[in-house]
C-alpha cells in the first residue's frame, strides 16, 4: 500500500514539474547597429544574447531628444528581430531574419524585439 501511494505522489510531483511555466527565453547571438557617439564619431552597438518577445530600447538612441536614431542593423541570433523607428518597439518597423538580416544605413531604429 505504501508503495503504491509513494508511486502516486511521485507521479503527482512529476506532472506538476511538467506543467509549470518556464522562465523568459532569450535569442541567442549578437545583434548589432551603428550609432553617432557623444563625440561624433561613428560606434558599434551589440546586444548579446537579448531577451525574447520583450521590447528592447537601444540605450545609445533611446532618447529622440537627444541622439540620433541607430542604423545599419546586423541580426546573428537565432531569432527574428524587428526594428522599429521609435523607442518603446513603436513607429514603422522592419524584419530582420534569423543569422542573415540586415538593413543598410537607411534604416533607422531606437528599438528591437526578438521572436
Amino acid at each position: 500500500m505504501r508503495l503504491r501511494n509513494a508511486a502516486a505522489a511521485a507521479a503527482a510531483a512529476l506532472s506538476l514539474v511538467l506543467t509549470l511555466p518556464t522562465s523568459a527565453s532569450a535569442a541567442q547571438g549578437e545583434f548589432t547597429y551603428r550609432f553617432i557617439g557623444l563625440d561624433g564619431a561613428p560606434q558599434t552597438g551589440r546586444l548579446l544574447d537579448p531577451e525574447s518577445r520583450e521590447c528592447i530600447n537601444l540605450p545609445e538612441v533611446a532618447d529622440p531628444d537627444s541622439s540620433e536614431p541607430a542604423d545599419s542593423p546586423r541580426n546573428r541570433t537565432d531569432a527574428t528581430a524587428t526594428v522599429f523607428k521609435d523607442p518603446d518597439c513603436e513607429g514603422d518597423y522592419f524584419t530582420l531574419r534569423p543569422l542573415t538580416g540586415h538593413g543598410s544605413e537607411r534604416l533607422k531604429i531606437r528599438s528591437v524585439v526578438f521572436s
